[in-house]
């Protein structure tokens, strides 16, 4: 199991195919994305990668988290975030991740806050119908109308559809498909619509129920920029030249 990697929306756009037809995608900018930290099985009971994208001032950052990310020798970071890893995964801390980690093809998972609305009525909210236009109904039209049941049970149950704060929750997006990556400039164009405002950062991971029968081969264990060459190419060739 890989690492993911953490970036930022850019925003929506499109692509134009070959016979004219057009492809809506999402833009995503990977960023100064290094491992700032190793959590192992031995010590953490788990093993993950903590990685940090982004750059932050070193005095608008705490000092607890100046002396951590100077154990690490990298520069302070906006967005940290844990990613689950096998054992065999493990990237050297310092080490950057390009925008190569994933490819053309390839289906990922992406989480991310969706967009706040604020206080939204059931209509808006939960697509609720309303109340009829006419038949003695007046002012309420846009109302979810009873929420309760009889004396008995006498109340309303937990996790009622009513109006209330909308949006602004954790969400994923499932098998959204990879476009195209540059490593050089660190964008990543995935198919589809990824939650979030743009400017907010996102996590992406490979896709846990695509069939990887018919997915193309990424680099194992990352993409990494500059030094370790096995770890851009590909597993098979990896395992070939060892």
């Amino acid at each position: 199991m890989r690492t993911g990697l953490i970036a930022k929306k850019l925003g929506a756009s499109r692509v134009f195919n070959d016979d004219g037809s057009q492809t809506p995608v999402t833009v995503l900018m990977v960023e100064s994305l290094q491992v700032v930290a190793h959590k192992t099985k031995d010590k953490d009971g788990y093993d993950a990668l903590q990685l940090g994208a982004g750059e932050k001032r070193a005095s608008r950052t705490s000092k607890p988290m100046r002396g951590h990310f100077a154990k690490a020798k990298v520069e302070p970071k906006k967005k940290l975030t844990e990613f689950r890893i096998s054992a065999d995964a493990f990237v050297d801390v310092g080490a950057e991740i390009s925008a190569g980690h994933f490819v053309a093809g390839q289906l990922v998972d992406v989480c991310g806050i969706t967009i706040g609305k604020g206080f939204a009525g059931a209509m808006k909210r939960h697509n609720f119908a309303g109340l009829e236009a006419s038949h003695g109904v007046s002012i309420s039209h846009r109302s979810h109308g009873s929420t309760g049941n009889r004396q008995d049970p006498g109340r309303v149950f937990k996790g009622k559809r009513m109006a209330g704060h909308m949006g602004q929750v954790r969400a994923t997006i499932q098998n959204l498909a990879v476009v195209s990556t540059e490593p050089d400039t660190g964008l990543i164009v995935i198919k589809g619509s990824v939650p979030g405002a743009p400017g907010t950062w996102v996590r992406i991971t490979d896709a846990v129920k695509a069939t990887k029968k018919k997915m193309p081969e990424a680099p194992f264990p990352a993409a990494v920029k500059g030094k370790g060459k096995k770890a851009d190419a590909p597993a098979a060739e990896a395992k070939a030249e060892g």
